[in-house]
């Protein structure tokens, strides 16, 4: 019987603990419908903007290390797959949608792929 408690209990604060974690990470991260709602950085400022897609500086993009671990899995958790990556491009889909994040240090640019 203690050992059931104490399973429960240890199951109860994994799963809690999960749900604080995932919170935070998809509240750092907005999705912008002009993007195929592709999550961005809430903190990434916004320097250019053309018909392709968009520039941020924002300082945890890095050209040799790319994007950190929580933005990674806010991509998985919206629905974003990770394709093939060319060097500082990386190609993400979802459904018939098809991005291409490219980190450079302290920028990331959020294109839009036309196949």
């Amino acid at each position: 019987m203690k050992k059931r408690i104490s399973w429960t209990l240890t199951k109860g604060a994994f799963l809690i603990g999960g749900a604080i974690i995932y919170h935070f990470i998809s509240s750092s991260y907005i999705t912008t419908e002009d993007l195929y709602g592709f999550p961005v950085p809430r903190k990434a400022e916004l320097v250019q903007i053309n018909e392709q897609g968009n520039r941020y500086e924002w300082s945890r993009a890095s050209e040799e290390n790319g994007i950190p671990y929580g933005y990674d899995l806010a991509l998985k958790a919206n629905g974003w797959k990770k394709g093939k990556s060319e060097g500082a491009s990386v190609f993400y889909t979802k459904g018939n949608h098809k991005i291409d994040l490219i980190t450079t240090t302290r920028q990331l640019e959020i294109l839009k792929v036309n196949d």
